[in-house]
């Protein structure tokens, strides 16, 4: 693309901060640059025509994780390290409430709760057997026991008549986040390019060569906040996830509330809009979900109608509406990569498929590399 004088003169010149991805920790990373340093020239390049990867196409859980999905991170973690994966995720979401507003976020406190298909009946017991541990574990956090059982209220089918339930978990609305979190950034004096793709960047004494699909220019500092597609720019230990989800079309009289984990996470569903949104089942196929590929799969979502069909509405007639495909972060560490990888470069990756939790604080902390 061959730009005009006043397009370089306007946009792309004498910058001093540029930030690669319009997410959550991205936007949050450069409203946290402005704070620092009112008077500087910030620049969002974003490759998609809206905010890519998982940051507008989550599930909008205010989650801190399930209780089984805790005792499997147990095993490839510390005690104290799974505690403070839990306080980043509290202390994350306050944050983002307190940034944002509840009525902005439309968050809503309707719990979370983790069902057990009844075929895995041993992971029930072992959950239910460390109920006390676990919630003894959490207890800093949270003051108070976050983990109970629960009856089966919602007549799911196939499941165990108890669930696991989370009294502090709560659920917002993924789009009415983003366009209040690019408001604010736009409101701020922040620039944002859209379909910009980053290809190249070489660190130099004083500043950062850019390359681009459209253009290249200089930036004084260069801050990576690409999550899951971070491969093709560092190398760095992240793994892209792609997430399979699927909405319904408005359902009369719907009485489910909450937000709902099945099998460690791996699949999970909630209310929205008197609809069930239900994703997940990279479990099914990992190496084909280990992909920065947009996309949907005959067979996960094959297994996502089989779930509605037979645990969650077996008993009311639905139809499907839209279904989609976000790209996660993820690696065998949940814990973020947070590092400066030359004097005038850092990034901010790996959030594990909680970026609705601790992408605020991610995105702050980003912004402090440099």
């Amino acid at each position: 693309m061959n730009l005009s004088y006043w397009e370089y003169k306007t946009w792309l010149s004498n910058i001093d901060f540029t930030v690669v991805g319009s997410g959550i920790v991205g936007l949050n990373c450069a409203l946290q640059l402005r704070k620092r340093h009112p008077k500087a020239k910030i620049l969002i390049l974003e490759k998609g025509l809206l905010p890519q990867g998982a940051s507008t196409k989550n599930a909008g859980f205010a989650c801190f994780g399930s209780i089984s999905e805790l005792l499997s991170d147990l095993k490839t973690h510390s005690r104290e390290e799974v505690l403070q994966l839990v306080q980043d995720r509290w202390d994350g979401i306050h944050i983002l409430r307190q940034t944002l507003g509840d009525s902005v976020l439309d968050f809503q406190l309707h719990g979370g709760h983790e069902l057990f298909f009844r075929v895995d009946k041993s992971l029930f017991q072992e959950c239910a057997s460390q109920l006390d541990s676990v919630n003894s574990l959490l207890r800093p956090v949270f003051a108070g026991d976050a983990f109970k059982m629960s009856p089966n209220s919602f007549n799911f089918k196939g499941v165990e008549q108890n669930y696991i339930s989370h009294r502090f978990e709560g659920q917002l609305d993924t789009g009415k986040m983003m366009q209040a979190l690019l408001e604010k950034a736009q409101s701020a004096g922040i620039t944002i390019l859209n379909g910009v793709a980053v290809i190249a960047f070489q660190d130099g004494m004083d500043s950062v060569a850019i390359e681009t699909n459209a253009f290249a220019f200089k930036s004084s500092k260069l801050l990576i906040a690409t999550n899951g597609f971070a491969g093709s720019l560092v190398k760095e230990k992240v793994q892209p996830a792609r997430a399979q989800v699927l909405i319904t079309k408005p359902i009369q009289n719907l009485a489910i509330k909450g937000t709902f984990h099945i099998q460690e996470g791996y699949y999970y569903f909630r209310n929205i809009d008197d609809r069930i949104l239900l994703g997940g089942g990279r479990n099914l196929d990992f190496k084909t979900e280990e992909t920065t590929a947009f996309g949907t799969t005959e067979l996960v979502q094959d297994k996502l109608i089989d779930i509605l069909n037979k645990v969650i509405l077996p008993n009311t007639p639905f139809k499907i509406d839209y279904t989609w495909s976000g790209v996660m972060g993820v690696g065998h560490q949940k814990k973020p990569i947070l590092k400066q990888l030359s004097k005038n470069v850092a990034c901010g990756l790996r959030l594990g498929g909680m970026g609705v939790a601790i992408g605020t604080t991610v995105g702050r902390q980003l912004a402090q590399k440099l």
